[in-house]
């Protein structure tokens, strides 16, 4: 390790040269009460900025232990920390002049969502915190700017470092809350699993967003009250009392009029897997983790997907105990993103009626009778619905609009009027009597087989250059090959699509045998991530993009997403 003053003759010698000189400042540097490591230098003003860590000595830092002494506290200690980090680096970025890039300076951006990410770290034994900066390295045309730079390293990286990373400088109040929100958020999902509850809302949560490019809460809303009939009381660590709906294990039904908050409930649900910031209406909005969005996704690739729970002999005798397409219908897919979540281990399916395949959700009765059962090869989501529940120990929570028949499955049927929920469990069964029930068939299914064991593609290799690419949230290619997640709709973050695209990598490199199959494939990824954390996938290269924790169900649907698997 070198001392700064070294850094600042390096800058001096290299004054105006042409820009590789700049390669020369790599390494460690002392700054007294942090070290600067600069370890990945762009090769031009014009290309994606230079790495470089701040590290601070726990003994330096002195956040209390207790802070970050469980995981979901240092979670919420890394992600508070980490949005005062961007917050006072945005005041700073571009203040040094030059062409391109210079003068950035830039750091993960968090949204409503509480992550686990790369771009800030905490070692959870000494204290010491480790923050990560993307900083564009000055120039002129394509000469260095070494005075710009000096006024980032020796000016703006020791304001923004003081007033974010050390404790002694903290709203120590505000750190507090913060710290405070997590264990009850923490006490409210073990409270589900002690009270068989799938799901908790808060009274007076803000369910709404701003708009559909905002995750902000809509300042307007109506907050959300829950009917008496699910109003449970908890009694949280910090907090103190706390009253809302609490969803029970089960078929529940939210049903009502359009624009009347059906499927703003259902998505402050499906987002409920994750905990939230203070201030985003939706902190008490607490989802079993497990719990997985249901839809149809019209042309996606399946592979060798035992989808018999649902379809069997199709006309053209294709086998669905291991089911291959590369464009699959609206039945078939929904059918697969079934199997596949119950293959995570999932506990919840969450499903809105608008995003689901009409003829995988339900046949009528006057469709029954015309049709008959041997003449149709899917069978409905609704016959297999009770099933699910009291042979797989999966509850269902479905928004429907236009269905009446899931009246006659559902344990808790709940209608939203001006997004207002409204117990109506008793009328709705007394109504549904009048009205036939679809029949049911009465020989069991099997549970599908979940042995599917993958090979690597031989186009990856490790000693290959491999390229990766990140588009957004919304999809990530390996090479040439597009892996789509339009519709895997839980991920709230383009990071995690990042951090799924290197463990998908990483699975086809190390773990793919052919002998293992996806959900021992996933385990020894999860338990890597746990013992390693996300810094193990970037194995000791800089990555243009930084990383955040998925869950273990979104890992599922990114490996059955990529049309390159091998059997």
């Amino acid at each position: 390790m070198k001392p700064s003053s070294s850094l600042r003759s390096l800058l001096k010698n290299i004054d105006q040269k042409g820009y590789p000189a700049y390669k020369s400042l790599k390494g460690l540097y002392d700054f007294h009460d942090y070290k600067l490591n600069i370890h990945h230098v762009q090769g031009d003003p014009f290309a994606s900025p230079s790495h470089v860590n701040i590290e601070i000595d726990g003994k330096i830092a002195e956040f209390p232990r207790e802070y970050y002494d469980t995981s979901w506290r240092k979670i919420a200690l890394e992600d508070y920390l980490l949005r005062l980090l961007s917050k006072n680096v945005e005041k700073y970025s571009f203040q040094a002049k030059g062409s391109g890039k210079s003068g950035l300076i830039g750091t993960s951006r968090c949204g409503q969502e509480i992550l686990e990410r790369t771009a800030l770290h905490i070692d959870s034994k000494s204290g010491a915190v480790i923050a990560c900066l993307e900083i564009g390295f000055p120039a002129n045309g394509r000469r260095v700017q070494a005075r710009e730079l000096e006024k980032i390293l020796f000016d703006f990286i020791p304001k923004f470092t003081q007033s974010a990373l050390f404790y002694k400088n903290m709203n120590k109040k505000a750190l507090k809350n913060c710290i405070d929100l997590s264990d009850d958020q923490y006490f409210i999902r073990q409270e589900l699993v002690k009270r068989n509850l799938t799901a908790f809302v808060n009274n007076g949560a803000i369910l709404p967003r701003e708009s559909g490019i905002s995750q902000k809460p809509l300042k307007s809303a109506i907050p959300f009250q829950s009917p008496t009939a699910f109003e449970i009381t908890m009694h949280l660590p910090h907090y103190g009392t706390i009253r809302g709906m609490g969803i029970p294990k089960g078929v529940t039904l939210i049903v009502g009029g359009g624009y009347h908050g059906k499927s703003t409930l259902l998505k402050a649900l499906e987002l409920g897997v994750y905990n939230h910031i203070y201030g985003d209406g939706r902190e008490y909005v607490i989802t079993d983790s497990s719990a997985v969005k249901l839809r149809a996704e019209d042309g996606r690739s399946i592979k060798n997907t035992d989808i018999s729970l649902f379809i069997n002999h199709l006309p053209n005798g294709k086998d669905t105990f291991s089911f291959c397409t590369d464009d699959a219908s609206g039945s078939t897919s929904q059918a697969a993103n079934t199997i596949e979540a119950m293959e995570s281990n999932t506990s919840l399916f969450l499903i809105d009626e608008d995003t689901s395949a009409t003829n995988f959700m339900i046949r009528d009765e006057l469709m029954q009778k015309v049709v008959l059962r041997n003449q149709e090869p899917i069978t409905p989501f609704i016959e297999r619905i009770r099933y699910l529940y009291t042979n797989c120990g999966i509850s269902s929570i479905l928004v429907a609009g236009s269905c009446g028949s899931y009246f006659h499955m559902a344990d808790q049927i709940i209608q939203m009027e001006n997004y207002i929920p409204k117990d109506i469990t008793k009328m709705a069964k007394q109504i549904a009597c009048e009205f036939p029930s679809i029949s049911i068939p009465k020989e069991q299914p099997k549970i599908p087989a979940f042995h599917r064991c993958f090979y690597p593609d031989p186009s990856l290799q490790k000693d290959r250059r491999i390229k990766l690419k990140v588009t957004g949230k919304d999809s990530f290619s390996i090479n040439k090959e597009i892996v789509d997640l339009r519709y895997v709709e839980q991920l709230a973050d383009r990071e995690q699509t990042a951090a799924l695209a290197h463990i998908l990598l990483y699975a086809q490199t190390h773990l793919m045998d052919g002998k293992k199959d996806l959900q021992q494939i996933v385990q020894e990824i999860l338990n890597l991530l746990n013992i390693k954390g996300l810094g193990f996938l970037q194995n000791g290269k800089d990555l243009k993009n930084g990383l955040a924790m998925p869950r273990k169900q979104e890992i599922f649907f990114c490996f059955n997403r990529y049309r390159k698997l091998q059997f």
